[in-house]
């Protein structure tokens, strides 16, 4: 999957789901959208299934410092690298 179609995939997920309204790629989630420590274990379930596999716990751990759309656009991207190595 390319970074865009990922991209989509969570635009989509955060305007559907968690009822965003026009998601910048900059927005901080916390300051701009209320997100809170639960949506982020939840949108990390929904990443899971998409992705097809699981976080590890460290991975989990690392993905609470996520702030950006864009954060979690480069967050994925390194694990799908560190997995294909």
């Amino acid at each position: 999957m390319t970074r865009d179609e990922f991209k989509d995939k969570i635009l989509a997920i955060l305007v559907d789901d968690f009822e965003f309204e026009e998601p910048g790629l900059e927005d901080n989630l916390r300051d701009d959208h209320g997100f809170d420590s639960i949506d982020a274990i939840e949108l990390l379930g929904k990443i899971e299934l998409i992705l097809g596999f699981s976080f590890t716990r460290e991975e989990k751990e690392k993905a609470m410092g996520i702030r950006t759309i864009n954060d979690i656009l480069d967050y994925v991207e390194a694990i799908q690298q560190s997995r294909t190595k």
